[in-house]
């Protein structure tokens, strides 16, 4: 690829990634459908959790992440983007993701890195294998902190504040 259509290729890459991490933490799983081949393959926490084919991927993470006390946020960053040829990039990302759960009144938080296979289909790049291996992962119990409230929540508040003005 000529250096122009090198960074054009980079960017429509970073902003698929960015995509299936606004899907994620928005339950946006119809659109999330759209970013995936549909033979896609996934490995999240060094493999402890793997899917075959788009459909299996996303309804492993719909039936964690689906329910209304599940809220998350996935924010990622340092991409590493090489091209294996005009149709074909691979990526890694770093990752630092911070999980509430008001059903299990357990927090949970994280770093790791994303390695990502991606395939240009239909003039798209799409995502063709995505997992990441953990640097390190705590959880603990909200009921040990017994101060913390949720003031917003997307599925209980309409993402507004309680928080008085």
């Amino acid at each position: 690829m000529e250096p122009l259509e090198t960074l054009l290729a980079i960017e429509e890459i970073k902003r698929l990634k960015y995509r299936y991490m606004r899907c994620v933490d928005t339950k946006g799983w119809e659109e999330m459908e759209t970013l995936f081949i549909p033979e896609a393959t996934c490995a999240y926490s060094a493999g402890h959790y793997s899917y075959e084919g788009r459909d299996e991927i996303i309804g492993w993470l719909k039936k964690g992440m689906d329910r209304d006390g599940f809220h998350s946020t996935h924010s990622v960053h340092q991409p590493e983007i090489d091209f294996v040829d005009d149709a074909r990039a691979t990526g890694v990302w770093k990752i630092e993701d911070i999980v509430v759960d008001t059903d299990f009144d357990i927090m949970i938080s994280g770093a790791a890195f994303y390695e990502d296979r991606y395939v240009k289909r239909d003039g798209d790049w799409l995502i063709e294998h995505t997992g990441y291996d953990r640097i390190w992962e705590q959880m603990e119990s909200r009921k040990d902190r017994p101060s913390i409230k949720l003031t917003a929540s997307m599925w209980s508040s309409g993402g507004a504040s309680s928080i008085p003005a």
